[in-house]
């Protein structure tokens, strides 16, 4: 995946990669381990649904769809061109399995919340997934939903929330602080997890809990703050000052996917044993 994020980000030279590398991890385990899909029929009726509220992440979740299968590997050589079904900033009127136009920070968590409500409503099994950003956490939107979300126990619901502490007006604590973030989502209602996102073994245990926690019969909602690298994988970018919106010269690309295969062996997942049902696409 981090090398479709590079591949996709030499297209345009520029764009939003130091997040896409950072959250390859969390979205590998989502997509490649939690939810029940099928590929090749993304309108699925019985899928979860993933809801990506940071628009501009578009390009992390290409390259998990495209290892998913529901998009060509090849296709992401469009990637922000003319015409292209994979524009920058994510519209899901363009792109197969794009549940949202995300992008307008703070909307993603109410829709979801709306979502997985309605699933409940039609007593349907699905899980509701949605990716924030912290910087969200800013937004008055996001504490809404999570009290509504809380009100209503969707256990259905689980949100990630990319804990990279940069935005695009600086560092977050600086912009507005949001700690401490785990006791706000407690106090809250929901069943809350802080783990290392850049950690596949602890992502997968903290998503096996978030699912122990939708079984209940009143469970709770959950959340999962991932503290996360910007540009993980890639030490060139990982120690970049200006990291929210890369712009990468020429010759660096080719770099850059050299630090990756290098660094390869620390961020190999470890790899566990599932039994797939029907309609689930697992690795």
């Amino acid at each position: 995946m981090r090398h479709h994020v590079l591949n996709m980000g030499e297209v345009q030279g520029q764009g939003y990669v130091g997040q896409a590398l950072g959250v390859a991890d969390m979205l590998a385990v989502t997509y490649l381990d939690q939810m029940r899909l099928r590929p090749e029929d993304p309108e699925w009726a019985d899928r979860d649904r993933f809801l990506l509220s940071t628009g501009h992440y578009a390009i992390a979740l290409y390259a998990a769809l495209a290892e998913a299968g529901t998009i060509p590997v090849a296709e992401l050589d469009t990637y922000g061109s003319d015409d292209s079904r994979l524009p920058m900033s994510g519209m899901a009127s363009y792109t197969p399995g794009m549940e949202i136009s995300g992008g307008s920070l703070g909307h993603g968590l109410p829709v979801a919340v709306g979502v997985a409500l309605g699933l409940r409503h039609q007593s349907r099994p699905q899980r509701v997934f949605t990716f924030v950003s912290d910087g969200e956490l800013d937004e008055g939107s996001t504490w809404e939903a999570a009290m509504g979300a809380a009100h209503h126990r969707l256990g259905n619901l689980t949100v990630m929330v990319d804990m990279n502490a940069l935005q695009a007006d600086g560092h977050t604590e600086q912009v507005m602080r949001i700690e401490p973030a785990e006791e706000k989502w407690r106090a809250s209602g929901w069943f809350t997890q802080r783990v290392d996102g850049n950690d596949v073994d602890a992502l997968l245990a903290a998503f096996d809990a978030a699912a122990t926690e939708a079984a209940q019969p009143e469970g709770r909602p959950s959340v999962i703050l991932c503290d996360t690298r910007m540009g993980r994988g890639v030490p060139l970018l990982e120690t970049r000052e200006k990291a929210h919106f890369m712009r990468i010269d020429p010759d660096e690309w080719q770099l850059c996917r050299t630090q990756l295969d290098e660094n390869r062996h620390r961020y190999d997942p470890a790899h566990r044993s599932r039994t797939a049902d029907e309609g689930t696409h697992l690795r």
